[in-house]
């Protein structure tokens, strides 16, 4: 069963409200690089302590030594196992998934868009930057009376 809506019946009609809004599609994955989403990593470099007594272990050593592509220091720690030090600014080995975020405003509220139009910013800091502005007018309109 799904919960009713509650909302305070509007003062204005539909033609005088905006509606700002950021959605996340769900169903939209984008892989992006180490780089465009900031991943420690890849700033910082990391380690990678593999058992190399284990089947897995072996198959993951021998997969950074010769096929991963990355520059690395290999030592061995005091258990025996080894460490892999790979540099920064490069690749690490995880996929990094991010969803894009819709930035929207459209004209009219939650009983519709009377025009149609709607208005796609591609970027927050401009989403941002458009809401505050809009909300400066609203606070300039009721000063004035």
């Amino acid at each position: 069963m799904q919960r009713p809506i509650n909302r305070i019946d509007p003062l204005h009609p539909v033609q005088a409200y905006q509606t700002y809004s950021i959605t996340q599609p769900r169903d939209t994955l984008v892989r992006a690089a180490c780089e465009q989403v900031g991943c420690a990593a890849w700033l910082n470099g990391w380690e990678s302590v593999i058992d190399e007594s284990t089947p897995l272990g072996r198959d993951q050593a021998a997969y950074i030594r010769t096929k991963a592509g990355r520059t690395f220091h290999e030592v061995k720690n005091g258990a025996g196992l080894t460490v892999f030090r790979f540099d920064s600014r490069q690749r690490c080995f995880a996929e990094h998934k991010t969803r894009p975020e819709l930035y929207a405003v459209r004209d009219g509220d939650w009983r519709g868009n009377p025009s149609g139009r709607t208005r796609k910013h591609t970027r927050a800091i401009d989403w941002v930057e458009d809401f505050g502005e809009h909300q400066q007018r609203i606070a300039d309109q009721q000063q004035k009376g």
